[in-house]
Order: structure tokens, then C-alpha cells, then sequence
């Protein structure tokens, strides 16, 4: 199985954390490139040699807020519409997607984004909790992802107040330790022909290695792909 990993950005050890997400997935025998150049990933993608495309990146148009100005000579994208295509292509010919923590981000200008990943950050409505330890609880135990997850804490940052679509189902939610609102950070939902993850957690390399969160990951990309292991 291979994986194309799509990556950079700001404010977060994007470089540290791809490749500890491609060792989770190579003991699963998925083999994944990483590249920050997204629109030659996309294309790559349209090619038809990767079973799973994974958006763990924060690349975003970056018109909102002043103190983004220093960073969008590198960091601002807007997808093209060849780099849509590509998109729809590949989950029309069964392809999965795997979207992690910034995903939601990702894309802005794109309006199918929400449709595919099931969620969006909304500038002005949005936010991130303050980074540190972080709640989880199993809301299914019924899907193969979630299966005999227990609830766990890890250091992360979670997502508040994205725009989902009505149809996602959430399979785990988390909470800042201490506060009362559990907020959706995994879903996973067919589209197309296509199937999709998105994994809200994963700000950083620890994040991902933790056991449970690993075993999660595992499993994602497994269903994405349609090849999800009894473990």
C-alpha cells in the first residue's frame, strides 16, 4: 500500500511529525512519501499511484490576520482547480483520504473541501483550546477504528466550534482536562467511491506515538484504504 503524505506550514514540527506518521504507518506495511510541494503531490495523486492520500499540513490561503504576513511569501496556497480534480478523481477510483489535525484548515477557498472531509475551520468562530493535556472518550465502539478503544489522555491541542457537515458520525471526542465540553476530533465517513478520515488531534510527533492515539492511526489509515486489520 502506498501513502502520500502532504505537509508543511506553520507553527507546528510538521517536518519531525510526517516522519514519525510515516513509521506508525510502515508497521502496517503502508509506505508513504512526504513532499510540501502540494500541488505536485495532487498531481501525483491523479496519477494513480497512491492508495491513500493523508493532508496533515496547514496551507491555506492566510488572508485572515496581519500575523500571517511574514509567512505567506512560503506558506499561502489556494488549490487549483487541476489539484481539485485530481481530488475527486482519485476518490472516484476508490481512494482514501486520511486528513490530521490542520487538515480542516487546509483548502479554504475550496467549498467541496467540507463536503469531503466532513469538517472546516470557520476564521472568526474557530479556535484551539490552550495546549496541553487533553480528555478522550470513545462515542462508538461499533466501528473498526474505535473497536475496544478505551479512553486515554495525551498532550495535544483540540479543535473547537468546526463546521461539520450533518452527516458525520463522531467516534471520539475529547476535552481539555478540567473543562466540560467534549468537542468531535474523529469521524470517519465514505465519499464517492472513496473512503475518509479525519483525525482532529496530532499537533506533534508525541501526540501521534502515543499508544492508543498510534492505534487509531493505524486503523484510519487501514479503513481509509479498505484493508482495516482485526487489532
Amino acid at each position: 500500500m502506498r501513502n502520500l503524505i502532504l505537509t508543511g506550514g506553520i507553527f507546528h514540527p510538521f517536518n519531525e511529525s510526517s516522519r514519525a506518521l510515516q513509521k506508525i504507518l510502515m508497521k502496517e506495511g503502508i509506505e508513504s512519501e512526504i513532499t510540501e510541494d502540494i500541488e505536485f503531490g495532487l498531481k501525483k495523486i491523479g496519477e494513480g499511484d497512491f492508495n491513500l492520500l493523508t493532508v496533515y499540513a496547514l496551507r491555506w490561503s492566510m488572508k485572515n490576520g496581519s500575523k500571517y504576513k511574514p509567512y505567506r511569501d512560503q506558506w499561502e496556497y489556494n488549490i487549483s482547480a487541476a489539484g481539485q480534480k485530481n481530488i475527486r478523481k482519485f476518490l472516484e477510483k476508490g481512494g482514501g483520504i486520511f486528513g490530521l489535525h490542520t487538515a480542516a484548515i487546509c483548502f479554504d477557498q475550496w467549498e467541496d473541501w467540507i463536503s469531503i472531509l466532513g469538517g472546516k475551520w470557520i476564521w472568526g468562530k474557530s479556535g484551539h483550546l490552550p495546549f496541553g493535556v487533553v480528555n478522550t472518550r470513545t462515542e462508538t465502539t461499533k466501528h473498526p477504528i474505535t473497536n475496544n478503544i478505551p479512553p486515554f489522555n495525551l498532550e495535544d491541542e483540540v479543535f473547537a466550534d468546526l463546521k461539520t457537515t450533518k452527516d458525520i458520525t463522531p467516534l471520539l471526542s475529547a476535552r481539555v482536562e478540567g473543562q466540560d465540553i467534549w468537542h468531535p476530533v474523529l469521524w470517519a465517513r465514505n465519499f464517492s467511491n472513496g473512503r475518509i478520515v479525519y483525525d482532529a488531534l496530532g499537533h506533534d510527533a508525541k501526540s501521534l506515538n502515543h499508544p492508543e492515539h498510534a492505534k487509531i492511526i493505524r486503523r484510519s489509515a487501514n479503513w481509509a484504504i479498505g484493508n482495516l486489520k482485526k487489532n
